[in-house]
């Protein structure tokens, strides 16, 4: 389970979003992606999961080429996109049980997500009435419905309160034993408690990866080495 990415490159109108992008992430750990606003970030991990077509390169998932096989590939990911597109006027199990349709994997599934993402107390409320927090939560459980080998997360904590965030933290720990999990976040402090690995990206390029043992050198390293990317 790992994704390779070669030569990826994007552009739209004039400006190229992607250039040249070469990395390697391997499975059964965690790798962050640090980056500035209009870095790519989001751009790589629509590219990775078949939804954005590069205009050169390509991108292999557990084997497969994303631009020949782009359906293969998505049916082994769970994605987590930055805007968490949902059904307001649906409740929190209504609208996994929707997913899991989909997907169709058991009914059995839904109530074994809903534990691990802890939702057991709102799955019966309407998601538009849930906090940014629990939508959050909503979709994380949504990416999970498949068991993917694959998790691509964009900015899966945005709006988690410290106690919500530990548990995330435990959660995607745990994933990660069986899993290749990519994420991208400002948070230091998340990349430093659960990252394997980290990769900072700035205009469309990678400048660094950084391995876990410089991870721990702490939030004020990851902090120095995030500034060195803004002009």
């Amino acid at each position: 389970m790992s994704i390779v990415l070669e030569n990826v490159t994007k552009i739209y109108g004039i400006q190229k979003v992607l250039n040249g992008v070469d990395l390697t992430i391997k499975s059964g750990q965690i790798t962050g992606l640090l980056g500035p606003n209009g870095a790519g970030k989001s751009t790589l991990m629509k590219i990775i999961t078949g939804s954005v077509i590069p205009d050169k390169g390509n991108v292999v998932v557990n084997g497969v080429d994303v631009g020949k096989e782009p359906l293969k590939v998505q049916r082994t990911l769970g994605y987590l996109p930055e805007h968490n597109p949902q059904y307001l006027d649906l409740y929190v199990k209504e609208y996994l049980s929707y997913v899991a349709s989909i997907y169709r994997v058991k009914k059995g599934r839904i109530d074994e997500v809903i534990d691990m993402v802890v939702l057991g107390a709102e799955q019966h409320k309407k998601i538009g009435e849930l906090s940014k927090g629990y939508r959050q939560r909503v979709g994380l459980a949504a990416a999970l419905i498949p068991d993917p080998e694959v998790l691509i997360l964009d900015e899966p904590t945005t709006g988690l309160d410290p106690a919500q965030l530990a548990e995330i933290r435990t959660l995607l720990r745990e994933v990660a034993k069986e899993k290749t999990v990519l994420f991208s976040t400002h948070i230091m402090q998340e990349v430093v408690e659960i990252c394997s690995d980290c990769v900072l990206l700035s205009k469309g390029e990678i400048k660094k990866q950084l391995t876990r043992n410089e991870i721990e050198r702490g939030t004020s390293f990851l902090e120095d080495q995030f500034s060195s990317l803004i002009p």
